[in-house]
């Protein structure tokens, strides 16, 4: 197996590979994190966005990268994946129990929406839906807070946040960050009203917190499209939109995908 020279890319962020098309070739993909990413051909070349979780342990990281052709070759190359690590803001917070407890009902309501959320995420499109770059859901607004933040309620630390908040008033039109399959589109415990769009690859974005939802599961719909509009659904303290992006089930920091 040939190493090629490595590619540095942080913690929660997308890496785009790129390799040039050849005659005969009929699918490239990369192993990373026990999973088989797809290639698509664009043109002459072709390409994937690989996430890079916000957890994922600094330092040197090897993924197979592999060339299938029509005629039965196979050809295999290493890509060395430096992950460097990044600083997440941590706070510490004492609260009534009742803030953290769940009743055996409620738990049980989340327990069953994450699993039929991670089953989403399990799912890898083999196709790109999109052919424009990714855009803000929220026009105008130029970045997002809280990607990254630690939680630690009563000594009890909270899975870190998973998305950016980007600041809304009610009644705001939140649009489709690019064209996708909408595989969710509901009322969630935590996340209120929730819709997740498939953009193909392994990429998801995620929209919570809203007032309003007009899309439907299983609706194609374009970039900049209106979803729904921003509320303070689920659990939270006022109006804003949740905007996240998971990349082959990683957590990354949306606004990483926008040059994409």
């Amino acid at each position: 197996m040939i190493l090629i020279a490595a590619l540095t890319v942080g913690q929660g962020q997308i890496l785009r590979l790129d390799t040039p098309d050849e005659p005969d070739l009929r699918s490239v993909a990369i192993e990373w994190n026990d999973r088989s990413i797809p290639f698509v051909r664009r043109n002459d070349s072709w390409f994937t966005l690989v996430g890079i979780d916000l957890d994922a342990s600094p330092g040197a990281h090897v993924a197979e990268m592999t060339w299938t052709y029509r005629d039965g070759r196979v050809r295999h190359e290493a890509r060395q994946i430096d992950v460097t690590e990044r600083q997440f803001r941590t706070t510490r917070l004492q609260v009534a129990p009742k803030y953290v407890e769940l009743s055996t009902a409620d738990e049980a309501r989340a327990a069953r929406e994450r699993r039929q959320i991670n089953a989403i995420y399990a799912r890898i499109t083999p196709e790109a839906y999109w052919k424009e770059p990714f855009a803000v859901p929220i026009p105008g607004v130029t970045g997002g807070r809280n990607f990254g933040h630690r939680r630690v309620f009563n000594d009890q630390p909270r899975a870190p946040h998973s998305g950016a908040d980007l600041k809304a008033a009610a009644g705001t039109p939140i649009r489709a960050t690019n064209r996708g399959r909408v595989v969710l589109a509901k009322e969630l415990f935590f996340s209120g009203n929730a819709v997740f769009i498939d953009h193909g690859l392994g990429i998801y974005s995620v929209y919570l917190h809203l007032s309003e939802i007009r899309v439907k599961p299983g609706e194609m719909i374009d970039k900049g499209q209106v979803l729904g509009l921003a509320g303070a659904t689920g659990r939270v303290t006022g109006p804003h939109l949740h905007w996240g992006v998971r990349a082959q089930g990683a957590r990354v920091d949306p606004f990483s995908l926008l040059s994409y």
